[in-house]
């Protein structure tokens, strides 16, 4: 079937446009390493919500989790919890994150590291898991802007990859981290129209939920059911429950990565992250993957029962919807939202692993905290010129390894765990502990994906911060010590930290609470508990018993982060902290010498 891309053209010239106008913007505004780097510590409120959104989610959400709802049915349709244990991280480290940057200065997430253990060892394994985040994360964005491209127009896959890149490059390298956050703010909005619009179309080609409804009732039943608790198995991809939770700890890496953490010191403060993680999140995400994305996914497969669509690959599913069903005004829209999804993620990681790499390698460690602002920001946008064709280039010599690279991606970030719990929470093992455990999760997460991929159905990320943290730990309890310069700084960091983000009784009652209310969610909501769905418990609205569990525990989700954020105060601030960390600077890292 002929596609009408008129409207696909006009709506593109007019994002490019956007992007570039922002990128434009800050390369004749941002004189500063500082403000090129992450924005000044500058980034507003409503900019924030809405780009970390969008990177957080990007086209896994948009075109992937479809895809995979169509091949797998409702046993991956649990997979859409991570609408809230994605924010789930932010709530743990955000907050405590910003307030480190502000007191002490930090730009990167190496310098908090280093600063904290006494070791420069922990600050150049943060530098490697961003490199190899940005370009694997980036690498996969990339190659599905370009074969959406080419999906759509017919335009060749190698030169559309090229070509959704230098949009990125352009944009990223021109402006900094201030010009990618505000260009994601257009791209959240365009990816959530997007997945409503293309959802909505399905919805109304079956003739509303009542007659969808029917269909989906006489589906087999290996789409609505989990298949069991766990296999005995390696290497097979099977959706059990055990192998649910542990990819979503997987995707909790988005938030603990080097990148977020980066894009956390850069916030004016920190009054958007609780609204960024219910709100944002856990809501307006959630009610788009719960219902949309599922309408998308098992409406493909029904369609393709029917003989009416024909997907080689879960990646062809939401195109062949888009091509199916909207008309080229509305497909222009949707088209733009999907290359905006992948975007919004593609910029952020490949921009601050650039700033990382400048900041950590070369004005540290090669200049040795010399050159001035000019130099910082044109070898910062050396090394981001340098990621994005690293990126192409692992996406267009690498194709059928790019899943593989995705949840190597996310599960390196979730790794980001272990000197994050240390750093901000005071977890105690020695700085050796840090590195070997960094080093050991690495390691477990590359074998346990590619060389045995998945034992037990068990995800690579919780094998890897199961052994990082055993390592960890067994460096302490087997004697692993820091000098006694070490210890007197973090006990510094720990007694203001502690003081200042001290919550009130209500708070701490609270926070008591969580320690079992969040395990018991995860449990039920997508953990071995969550089998009892296949039972038929209940069931609503003709809504299957697995989709009712999941709206559900959704539901319930939502009120677990809303008092974990809010009522815990574990993601709100008060005028007089935000006063106290910008009057009791402790400076350690400085732009320039």
């Amino acid at each position: 079937m002929e596609i009408d891309t008129t409207w696909v053209w006009v709506f593109l010239s007019l994002y490019i446009i956007y992007c570039f106008s922002w990128g434009l913007k800050g390369f004749f505004t941002e004189k500063t390493s500082y403000g090129y780097s992450i924005g000044g510590r500058q980034i507003p409120m409503i900019a924030f919500l809405m780009a970390a959104t969008a990177a957080s989610f990007s086209g896994w959400t948009t075109i992937g989790h479809p895809g995979l709802i169509w091949q797998y049915g409702l046993a991956y349709g649990f997979v859409s919890f991570y609408a809230l244990t994605i924010p789930l991280t932010g709530s743990f480290f955000a907050k405590r994150a910003w307030l480190m940057g502000k007191r002490y200065g930090f730009v990167t997430p190496g310098d908090m590291y280093a600063y904290y253990y006494n070791r420069e060892g922990v600050r150049w394994l943060a530098v490697l898991t961003a490199i190899l985040f940005g370009i694997f994360y980036a690498a996969i964005q990339l190659m599905a802007a370009g074969a959406l491209f080419h999906w759509v127009t017919g335009f060749p896959l190698s030169w559309g990859a090229i070509l959704m890149a230098f949009i990125v490059w352009f944009y990223v390298v021109t402006g900094g981290l201030k010009a990618s956050t505000w260009v994601g703010v257009v791209q959240f909005i365009l990816l959530m129209v997007a997945m409503l619009t293309v959802g909505a179309y399905v919805l109304v080609h079956f003739g509303g939920w009542s007659h969808m409804s029917q269909e989906i009732q006489n589906m087999p039943d290996k789409f609505l059911e989990i298949p069991s608790i766990m296999e005995f198995t390696v290497g097979q991809e099977k959706w059990t429950a055990l192998m649910i939770l542990t990819y979503l700890f997987s995707l909790m890496g988005i938030q603990s990565s080097p990148a977020f953490t980066m894009w956390q010191f850069a916030n004016k403060n920190p009054r958007p992250f609780a609204w960024q993680q219910v709100f944002m999140s856990a809501f307006l995400v959630g009610f788009a993957m719960f219902f949309f994305t599922a309408f998308q996914g098992l409406g493909g497969q029904i369609l393709d029962m029917q003989g009416l669509i024909d997907p080689a690959r879960d990646s062809d599913v939401v195109p062949m919807l888009m091509a199916k069903f909207l008309p080229p005004f509305v497909l222009g829209i949707c088209f733009i939202g999907l290359i905006a999804a992948m975007h919004s993620t593609a910029a952020p990681y490949i921009g601050t692993a650039g700033s990382m790499l400048l900041r950590d390698v070369w004005w540290l460690k090669i200049r040795n905290k010399q050159g001035g602002h000019a130099e910082q920001i044109w070898m910062n946008r050396l090394f981001v010129t340098i990621l994005t064709i690293l990126a192409l280039i692992v996406g267009l010599t690498s194709q059928a390894a790019l899943v593989i690279l995705g949840a190597l991606a996310t599960a390196l970030g979730f790794i980001m765990y272990i000197p994050l719990m240390g750093t901000l929470w005071g977890f105690r093992w020695p700085s050796i502990g840090t590195v070997l455990g960094i080093l050991a999760g690495l390691i477990a997460v590359f074998i346990t994906y590619y060389v045995f991929p998945n034992p037990l159905t068990i995800h690579c990320a919780a094998w890897g911060i199961g052994t990082g943290l055993l390592v960890a730990y067994l460096s302490r309890f087997l004697g692993g010590t820091d000098n006694q310069a070490t210890m007197d700084r973090q006990k510094e960091v720990r007694s203001w930290l502690d003081n200042i983000e001290e919550p009130g009784p209500r708070g701490r009652t609270w926070r008591n609470s969580m320690k079992y209310i969040i395990p018991v969610w995860f449990l039920f909501a997508a953990g071995p508990l969550a089998m009892m769905s296949n039972w038929g418990l209940f069931s609503f609205a003709g809504f299957p018993a697995a989709w009712s569990w999941q709206i559900v525990w959704w539901i319930l989700g939502i009120i677990m982060m809303w008092a974990l954020c809010f009522k815990a105060e574990m993601a709100t601030i008060t005028n007089d902290q935000i006063r106290r960390a910008e009057t009791e600077s402790k400076i350690v890292v400085h732009e320039v010498t």
